[in-house]
C-alpha cells in the first residue's frame, strides 16, 4: 500500500487533516532544493531534526501579521471595511485568519486580542458575549493547538473577558499568553489570570520586559507553542540540533563544544541559509502575498530559529551523569549548560544569515519544546527531565541562568496541586519572582485538569480518550499530545503541593 493510500483510509484523521497530510506528502516529491549530503546523513543518524518542514519552503513557517492594520484600515484583498463595533471586529479577524498560512496550513498568530476587541465594547454584556462565540468558532474552526493569542500588559475589559470566557469554554485552543509586567500589569488582572491558569492551562506568562529589552516596546508577540517573534514578521524555519545524540559522539565536553558542535551547527546553519534564500528569492509568498502588499507583514521582520533539544541528556552523557544527579542537580553539570549554550550563541553571532535584517544578521536560539517521537530520552529545549525535578524554587533558579539565551522561545511548565486555586496571589508571586530573576515564560497547569498542557502545546485528556478508542477528534496535535504522554510521559511532571 503507498502513503497516501494509508492517508485516506485512516480512521482517525478528519478529511482536513487528510488533505494536510496529502499536501505534505505531494510537496516532499519535489527535489528543486539543494540538500548537503552530510546534512542528510546527519538527519538519517539523528543528529539534526527538520521538524518535518518539508522538501520545498513556500511560505515561512511561522508567521505573525500585525492585525491592528486590520482595525484601521480593513484588507482590500480580504474586501473588509474598517470593523465599526464588536460584532464587525471579530467577524473580520475570523475571516482574516483564514487566510493567514503557517506550517501548519493555520494561523500560528491571533493578535493581541484585548487590545484589538477593547475598543469595541460599548455594551459589556453584549461584548462578553461577542467574544465567546469568537473563541468557541476560534476552537471549533482552526483546529490546531499551535493557534496563539496573546493579552496583556495592561489590564482591560476585553482582556478579562478573554479569561472568563476561557476558563468557562474549557477549550484546548487557542494557546494564549499574558504579557506579564508587574509594574504595567495589575495584581488582580494577573491573579486573574493565573487562577485561569491553573483551571484550563492558559495563559501563559510571559516576561514582558525582557521580550521588550530584545525586540522593541510593542514589537513582539508569542505565537505557536511559545516563539517570541517580531510582530509584522515571523519565523522562516525551525530546524533543531538532538544534542542528546550528537554528545554521544564527542570523546570529552572540550571536544563537544570545540569540534563535534560546530560540525552540526554549521550543518544546520547551511541548511537554513538555502531555504531562506529560497523563500526570499525564488518563492511567490513575499512577491505576491496581500499580507506584504498591505503591510501586515514586513519581509525584514523575519528570523531563522535555531532550535535545540536535549541538553540535559547532552550534558549527563558528557559527564557520566544520571539525570537524578546530573543536570539540575549538580552545578559542574549545570555550569556545562551554561557553556555549551554560551557557545553556541556565539557561533550564531559569527554566522551571517540572509534576509534577517531586523535580527541583526544572524539567528536566533529556540528551546524547542521536542516531538511525540523523541521519547524519555531527549528532554524539550534546556528543560530537567521529567520525573527528576527538583522542587520548584531549585527548578526556577535553574531555568532562569538559561532563558536569557532564546529570545525566540524557552519555558518551563509546572503541575499544581489542586488547593492552588484557592490562592492564585500566592502563585502569581511565585511568578513575579521567577521573571524578576530572568525566567523568561512560566507555564502551569493542575494535575487533574482536562486540559494540559503538553511541552508547550495544549490538548484535552478527554480527546486523548477518544482517540484511543480509534475516533477522529477535531485537534490536530491531539496525537501528537497522546505520543507525548506515552513515550516522554509528558503528563508525569512532579507536582507543587
Amino acid at each position: 500500500m503507498t502513503e497516501a493510500y494509508n492517508i485516506v483510509t485512516n480512521k482517525t484523521l478528519t478529511y482536513q487533516q487528510q488533505v494536510i497530510q496529502l499536501a505534505k506528502l505531494g510537496e516532499n516529491t519535489d527535489t528543486s532544493i539543494y540538500v548537503d549530503p552530510q546534512f542528510t546523513k546527519a538527519k538519517e543518524e539523528g543528529m539534526i531534526c527538520d521538524l518535518f518542514e518539508g522538501a520545498l519552503p513556500y511560505r515561512p513557517r511561522y508567521i505573525v501579521p500585525d492585525y491592528s492594520i486590520l482595525m484601521k484600515n480593513g484588507s482590500a484583498f480580504l474586501e473588509l471595511d474598517p470593523p465599526k463595533d464588536i460584532w464587525e471586529a471579530t467577524n473580520a479577524l475570523l475571516i482574516m485568519y483564514r487566510h493567514v498560512p503557517s506550517v501548519t496550513t493555520f494561523p500560528v498568530f491571533l493578535g493581541n486580542l484585548d487590545s484589538l476587541l477593547d475598543p469595541f465594547i460599548v455594551d459589556e454584556k453584549e461584548a462578553e458575549k461577542a467574544i465567546g462565540l469568537f473563541l468557541l468558532n476560534i476552537d471549533r474552526t482552526l483546529n490546531d493547538s499551535f493557534v496563539h493569542a496573546n493579552i496583556g500588559p495592561q489590564d482591560s475589559k476585553a482582556g478579562r473577558m478573554i479569561l472568563r470566557q476561557t476558563e468557562r469554554l474549557q477549550c484546548a485552543i487557542p494557546n494564549l499568553t499574558l504579557k506579564y509586567d508587574p509594574e504595567l500589569t495589575s495584581d488582580e488582572f494577573a491573579a486573574l489570570a493565573a487562577k485561569t491558569m491553573l483551571v484550563t492551562a492558559k495563559p501563559s506568562f510571559a516576561n514582558h520586559r525582557m521580550f521588550t529589552s530584545e525586540f522593541g516596546e510593542g514589537q513582539y508577540a508569542l505565537a505557536s507553542c511559545y516563539n517570541g517573534l517580531r510582530l509584522a514578521g515571523g519565523g522562516y524555519t525551525l530546524p533543531r540540533l538532538r544534542l542528546n545524540n550528537i554528545a554521544k559522539n564527542a570523546s570529552s565536553p572540550e571536544d563537544f563544544i570545540n569540534n563535534v558542535l560546530p560540525k552540526y551547527a554549521s550543518l544546520m546553519a547551511a541548511h537554513m541559509d538555502t531555504r531562506i534564500k529560497f523563500m526570499n528569492e525564488e518563492a511567490a509568498f513575499f512577491k505576491s502575498s496581500y499580507l506584504v502588499k498591505e503591510g501586515f507583514l514586513d519581509p525584514k521582520n523575519f528570523v531563522g530559529m535555531f532550535g535545540l533539544v536535549g541538553l540535559a541528556e547532552a550534558v549527563n552523557t558528557l559527564l557520566g551523569k544520571d539525570s537524578k544527579h546530573g543536570y539540575g542537580h549538580n552545578k559542574e553539570a549545570d555550569d556545562l549548560g551554561v557553556k555549551i549554550l554560551a557557545s553556541l550563541d556565539d557561533f550564531l553571532s559569527k554566522h551571517k544569515a540572509p534576509y534577517s535584517e531586523n535580527s541583526g544578521n544572524r539567528y536566533w536560539l529556540h528551546a524547542q519544546v521536542g516531538i511525540e517521537k523523541d521519547g524519555p530520552d531527549s528532554s524539550p529545549g534546556v528543560r530537567i527531565p521529567i520525573g527528576s525535578e527538583p522542587e520548584i524554587l531549585k527548578q526556577i533558579q535553574h531555568s532562569t541562568r538559561y532563558h536569557k539565551y532564546f529570545p525566540t522561545g524557552v519555558g518551563d511548565i509546572f503541575r499544581f496541586e489542586e488547593t492552588w486555586i484557592k490562592t492564585p496571589e500566592a502563585l502569581v508571586d511565585i511568578i513575579r519572582g521567577a521573571l524578576s530573576s530572568g525566567m523568561r515564560y512560566f507555564s502551569g497547569y493542575c494535575e487533574n485538569n482536562d486540559v494540559v498542557r503538553v511541552t508547550g502545546y495544549l490538548v484535552k485528556r478527554s480527546e486523548i480518550a477518544r482517540l484511543e478508542q480509534k475516533e477522529a477528534v477535531k485537534n490536530d496535535a491531539t496525537i501528537l499530545g497522546q505520543g507525548s504522554r506515552d513515550l516522554a510521559h509528558a503528563f508525569d511532571r512532579r507536582v507543587v503541593k
